[in-house]
């Protein structure tokens, strides 16, 4: 019988706690010497693949990121957190969403998972396009904003959260799922998980290895801070407020 695997992709992302500074020329983010982290969202969707491993639903999880050498002390913390094994696609580049749904598809193809698992999208970019991207180049169906998740024989049962309120729908595994924010609660890893941690696997690839066209179309050509918001007014009466709205602001008309 063949073991049911979950693919967990998680990102490496600078602490959502740490404040943001952009480098003086506006070339990107300074992010040196500066604390990172799982990006938050990834580590619901692992959460979620270890509550799916202990209801039985899945055997295995593999924890997979795309990144720099640093990125395998996230992957360490992943394996700490309960991930089985791990993989590292090794690379320099930053990559946008397309990129990177290109090398995620060689990775689940070598896998062939029962069902992959992400964060709905990362908070350094926050992009929200990898999950759908990597299920359009798989043909896989596909699952997102996910708040609750049921996996039973070849079917997945889902809630997601919509405009409208909540939906459930069911998809055919295998498919790609995002998780959404009130899904679950990370756990922490315990220090005796942390230790056993360094003796799990965790596979190193080399980008260049996967035979994939990686030529980007797309360029930043630069960071800006937002403009400072400007204070608001307290008004007397709603006649002042109508009239500011009238000649201050036209949003109203006359």
């Amino acid at each position: 019988m063949m073991k049911k695997i979950a693919l967990v992709c998680v990102k490496r992302v600078i602490d959502p706690y740490v404040q943001v500074r952009l480098k003086a020329d506006g070339s990107g983010i300074e992010d040196h010497g500066v604390n990172k982290t799982i990006n938050p969202f990834d580590a619901i969707a692992l959460e979620a693949a270890l509550r799916l491993r202990t209801s039985r639903a899945i055997d295995g999880i593999v924890a997979v990121s795309i990144g720099d050498d640093d990125s395998q002390e996230t992957l360490r913390h992943a394996l700490a957190l309960g991930a089985d094994e791990a993989i590292l696609v090794q690379t320099k580049q930053s990559y946008p969403p397309l990129h990177i749904a290109k090398l995620l598809q060689v990775i689940v193809e070598q896998q062939k998972p029962y069902v992959v698992l992400m964060g709905k999208q990362a908070i350094d970019d926050d992009y929200n396009q990898t999950g759908q991207m990597l299920a359009a180049r798989l043909g896989w169906p596909q699952a997102t904003f996910v708040s609750q998740i049921d996996l039973n024989d070849a079917m997945a049962e889902v809630v997601r959260e919509v405009d409208g309120g909540l939906e459930t729908i069911q998809v055919q595994l295998p498919a790609v799922i995002t998780t959404d924010l009130r899904l679950n609660e990370p756990r922490y890893a315990t220090l005796p998980n942390i230790i056993q941690a360094k003796r799990k696997p965790l596979q190193l690839i080399s980008e260049h290895t996967l035979d994939v066209s990686l030529k980007s179309t797309l360029k930043i050509v630069r960071y800006q801070r937002p403009p400072q918001r400007q204070p608001g007014v307290i008004v007397d009466s709603v006649a002042e407020l109508i009239d500011k709205l009238q000649h201050e602001a036209q949003v109203l008309g006359q």
